[in-house]
């Protein structure tokens, strides 16, 4: 069974970076669309970025565009969000979970495997 775990979250300062990372415990990744969430307190769970299987397709939310980057590296069986110029409302639990080969959307129900959650805090 997939299962994925997240790490790379902390405390930073408005516009500083991190780097999150998503990481297979067990199975390969080959087959598998990597989506990035995050959920604010009181907020609904909300998608940030995802990639294809192959890395040949990505997309990011309107909120991130220009700041975040995902990346994979399969033979590592993970998969990276960078995130540059971060602001304040960054700031949330950031989960990483898999969907079959492509993404198509950010819907809750298409993924599964969800990892446990990192953890990012943005603040002076």
């Amino acid at each position: 069974q997939l299962q994925l775990v997240e790490s790379g979250g902390g405390l930073v300062q408005p516009g500083g970076s991190l780097r999150l990372s998503c990481t297979s415990s067990g199975f390969t990744l080959d087959y598998s669309a990597i989506g990035w969430f995050r959920q604010a307190p009181g907020k609904e769970r909300e998608g940030v970025s995802c990639i294809s299987y192959d890395g040949g397709s990505t997309n990011y939310a309107d909120s991130v565009k220009g700041r975040f980057s995902i990346s994979r590296d399969n033979a590592k069986k993970t998969v990276y969000l960078q995130m540059n110029s971060l602001k304040p409302e960054d700031t949330a639990v950031y989960y990483c979970a898999a969907a079959y080969y492509y993404c198509s959307g950010y819907d809750l129900p298409l993924f599964g495997s969800w990892g446990q959650g990192t953890q990012v805090t943005v603040s002076s």
